[in-house]
């Protein structure tokens, strides 16, 4: 009896330690106890901006300026099962939206309960804090109760601000920001006229 139970003893030990053995084999050949992340994600999820992107966003007063209205209200469809748009609509998981364009930070006109972290930020809803606010809400405001993670595409924010725009705020477009080619524009003729003024100042410098 002894030797019987010391044999089914010696083989599950046995059977341990090879489990054992071959569980550390395999955790180093596939590498899975590695604490870095995988080099290439398993998969993308929609509407969320990857790190590192959009940092070099045109300016929103540049894509306001060839927004399109009809694509804004067809983007903020998706936003209707939380919010109503028109005046005097009631407010849902998140306050209505009407005349909200120039609207103070975290206020609201129906009485709907702002988070304490969208309530602090104070200010007004202009195109760049809207602007900034669609890109990530949980950037903008951490701890928002802002469940939406945003839209990635600047496009579609200059689209959906102009649109809400049109819902009760009508606020005049900033303009667009022409500086950069003004500038372009303006280095060649300066380059110019020193070439022309060099000459004269030597002919002065002479006398």
């Amino acid at each position: 009896m002894d030797d019987r139970f010391n044999t089914i003893a010696g083989w599950t030990l046995f059977a341990g330690i090879v489990g054992l053995g071959l569980s550390i084999a395999s955790s180093m050949y596939f590498q899975a106890d590695k604490h870095h992340a995988p080099e290439t994600a398993g998969y993308a999820v929609e509407g969320v901006a990857e790190e590192g992107e959009g940092g070099g966003d045109p300016p929103i007063a540049t894509l306001l300026a060839t927004a399109d209205v009809a694509k804004g209200q067809a983007t903020f469809a998706k936003c209707t099962s939380c919010h109503t748009i028109n005046a005097g609509g009631a407010n849902g998981i998140g306050p209505n939206l009407h005349g909200v364009v120039g609207e103070a930070v975290g206020k609201g006109v129906g009485g709907f309960a702002f988070s304490d972290a969208l309530k602090s930020k104070g200010g007004n809803w202009t195109f760049d804090a809207l602007n900034d606010w669609l890109k990530s809400p949980k950037a903008y405001a951490p701890g928002t109760k802002m469940t939406f993670a945003g839209l990635s595409k600047p496009e579609d924010r200059a689209n959906i601000i102009a649109y809400l725009n049109t819902q009760g705020s009508n606020l005049p477009l900033p303009a667009a920001d022409a500086a950069p080619a003004a500038d372009a524009a303006a280095a060649p003729a300066e380059g110019a006229a020193a070439g022309e003024a060099a000459p004269e100042a030597s002919e002065a410098a002479a006398q």
